[in-house]
């Protein structure tokens, strides 16, 4: 019998703003991205707010109303904002996913309207999952509220909740309709979440440019203390680049086995999990990058200077290279750490493929680990960690 054979070509935008106070009635950028150059009736929007969010910054939930009213001639919010706790406890059941779904069906929110979502990386995953699969899409913007995912997580293409003990297994590859970066937003996170986005940062740097890598060096004492300045341009220049290699990668949907951006995390996924997410991400991004990085040197594949430069860095920004977590065993003395491979493979599909380094702004693919070499890498962190080459401890608690 014959065949029918076509290739199709989807093109899509993908647009992401920076603002001060994007709630301001005076700021119009919210208003723009909604009404989006359409001619019709007020744009209706739903809108999802991150309960911790909300608690600390306790006139926002009036501030968003007030901007909505204020636009009232051409935006039309639906309801209240719904208030949903973030974290990864957000993500660890499909029962938020229906409840946004249901608030959809209620109002009536369609393909033309917005389903907005206000918080951090791991709410803007399950909203964004709630939104790619009602109606088979609506158009979804996301306003993050940390550093990680401002600079990284909520300006990709993923969705997606935890399920089966493993992270992210249920979601989708869905491009939303805009990002609005609001530096403001970031004022009353802890030291911990506003440090913990700097890693992925240190990570796209390590992988693909050399100068911000310098540019991070010499902005570490200024990173470390906070200063609002230094932030943003490690946000914008980490975002920026996250959106080139989605734009220019060839594989924005990962239909191949191989997720440079990655680096570092076929371990950091496995120890949040471990430690049931006592870690937040970028600290274990920031244990899995140290991890590869001394496994990447004794390989032979990077300069011992250049290793150390690294690990020297993560510190000044912070993070501690290590956690009891690596030494966890399961029932068979074996440690549990390494189930991370598998798994990593399996998310991806097709073979192991994992990301090293040859230098600074310089990674390439592996398709193999040397077991051994990746427990001598874990021995040279816990002895660095005694020796006091990393004097940071990772809170048990908050």
């Amino acid at each position: 019998m014959p065949s029918i054979e076509h290739t199709i070509r989807v093109t899509w935008r993908h647009q992401v703003h920076f603002s001060q106070g994007v709630f301001n009635a005076e700021n119009p950028l919210l208003r723009d991205v909604l009404v989006n150059g359409e001619t019709r009736p007020p744009r209706k929007a739903l809108l999802v707010l991150d309960e911790a969010l909300a608690k600390a910054q306790p006139t926002l939930v009036r501030q968003i109303q007030a901007y909505f009213k204020t636009h009232a001639d051409t935006l039309s919010l639906v309801c209240a904002p719904l208030i949903i706790e973030g974290g990864e406890r957000a993500k660890n059941a499909y029962f938020h996913v229906s409840e946004i779904q249901s608030q959809i069906d209620r109002h009536h929110i369609d393909r033309h309207s917005y389903l907005i979502c206000v918080g951090g990386g791991a709410l803007l995953d399950m909203v964004g999952l709630a939104a790619a699969t009602a109606h088979r899409g609506i158009r979804h913007v996301r306003i993050p509220t940390t550093t990680l995912s401002q600079n990284d997580s909520g300006v990709g293409v993923k969705n997606g909740i935890n399920a089966f003990g493993k992270k992210n297994f249920i979601g989708t590859f869905s491009p939303p309709f805009a990002v609005i970066n609001d530096f403001q937003l970031l004022a009353t996170l802890t030291a911990r979440d506003k440090r913990s986005g700097y890693v992925e940062a240190v990570k796209v740097a390590c992988i693909r440019d050399r100068q911000f890598f310098e540019a991070i060096e010499s902005d570490a004492d200024a990173l470390r203390d906070f200063e609002p300045a230094a932030m943003q341009r490690l946000i914008h220049r980490c975002a920026e680049l996250h959106m080139n290699h989605i734009a220019t990668s060839g594989d924005a949907f990962e239909f191949g086995s191989a997720r440079p951006l990655d680096f570092g995390h076929w371990a950091a996924h496995k120890l949040e999990q471990l430690s049931e997410y006592r870690l937040r991400h970028g600290e274990a991004v920031a244990i899995g990058i140290a991890l590869d990085v001394i496994y990447s040197r004794e390989m032979g594949y990077l300069p011992v200077a250049t290793a150390d430069r690294i690990l020297r860095l993560l510190e000044r920004l912070g993070f501690a290279l290590w956690t009891s977590e690596l030494l966890h065993e399961n029932d068979g003395g074996q440690l549990v750490l390494m189930d991370g491979l598998e798994e990593f493979r399996e998310h991806l599909g097709g073979q192991l493929t994992i990301t090293l380094l040859r230098e600074i702004g310089v990674g390439f693919e592996t398709h193999e680990m040397n077991l051994p070499r990746v427990l001598g890498a874990l021995r040279e962190l816990e002895q660095r960690h005694r020796n006091g080459g990393d004097r940071k401890i990772i809170p048990a608690h908050g």
